[in-house]
């Protein structure tokens, strides 16, 4: 009696890890589907956008060529993608590619359609709110909430060695390693601190008075924090925060996050 027992108890031990282990199985075939169903919905929105707008403006022709980049990589990435997770980073790159040509839409003066989904690598940079222009090395940098003949590359912003750059439209795509006439990542790192330094901030974008004190005595964005502040975030709360999708699923980043 108590073998019987003991197998039916065993029995049914074994049918329940059975029924869990397949359990386990359709749920991540399901989430793995939703994630592909969800980075193809994106990319083919992406691609429909960039083979119907044209424009000669040079701010609408570089917007449109940063999207044409980033459909092709969101393209290679669903082609090599296995996991939910290398399905998330694709979509992210078709929305990137979709914030450019909401970019080149502005660019053009007509409508920029719907809101997107907030970028990961995006998240807590803030965004340009007035013109700025600095010199930096000898070398002027603007940034403006605008495109213009002076700013006509656009950033949906991101972060670059750590520290938030805001979205907005720039002189010189200086965040771009090797770019921006030889000023690679330690010429970035200057043109951000002086065009994102409290000194040209205005009222209300984020640098209050207790963080321009800290700033004085602090250096440089992230002297201590890492970030641009000592607290780890950009003047107190309007550029803290987020992440990138460097490295890890697609060989150190692949194409999504270049940028950055």
């Amino acid at each position: 009696m108590k073998w019987a027992l003991f197998l039916l108890f065993l029995v049914l031990v074994v049918g329940l890890l059975v029924w869990l282990r397949r359990e386990t199985a359709a749920r991540q075939a399901r989430a793995l589907a939703d994630a592909r169903a969800e980075a193809q919905r994106w990319y083919e929105r992406l691609g429909g956008q960039v083979m119907g707008l044209h424009g000669d403006e040079p701010a609408v022709r570089q917007a449109l060529a940063d999207a044409g980049e980033r459909y092709t990589a969101a393209g290679g990435q669903l082609e090599q993608a296995r996991t939910a997770r290398q399905y998330e980073l694709a979509r992210e790159t078709a929305l990137e590619g979709l914030a450019y040509i909401r970019a080149a839409r502005t660019a053009l003066g007509i409508d920029p359609g719907p809101e997107l989904p907030q970028l990961a690598a995006a998240r807590g940079a803030g965004a340009v709110t007035v013109p700025r222009e600095v010199n930096v090395q000898g070398q002027v940098f603007k940034a403006g909430p605008q495109p213009g003949a002076a700013t006509p590359y656009y950033y949906p912003g991101g972060r670059m060695q750590g520290r938030p750059v805001p979205a907005g439209w720039y002189s010189t795509p200086w965040w771009k390693t090797g770019l921006a006439a030889g000023a690679g990542v330690l010429g970035g790192m200057l043109i951000a601190d002086a065009l994102f330094s409290p000194a040209f901030a205005d009222p209300g974008y984020g640098y209050d008075a207790g963080y321009q004190d800290g700033f004085a005595d602090g250096g440089d964005f992230g002297a201590e924090g890492g970030d641009f502040g000592g607290g780890g975030d950009f003047g107190g709360g309007d550029f803290g925060g987020g992440g990138d999708f460097g490295g890890g699923d697609f060989g150190g980043g692949g194409d999504f996050g270049g940028d950055f």
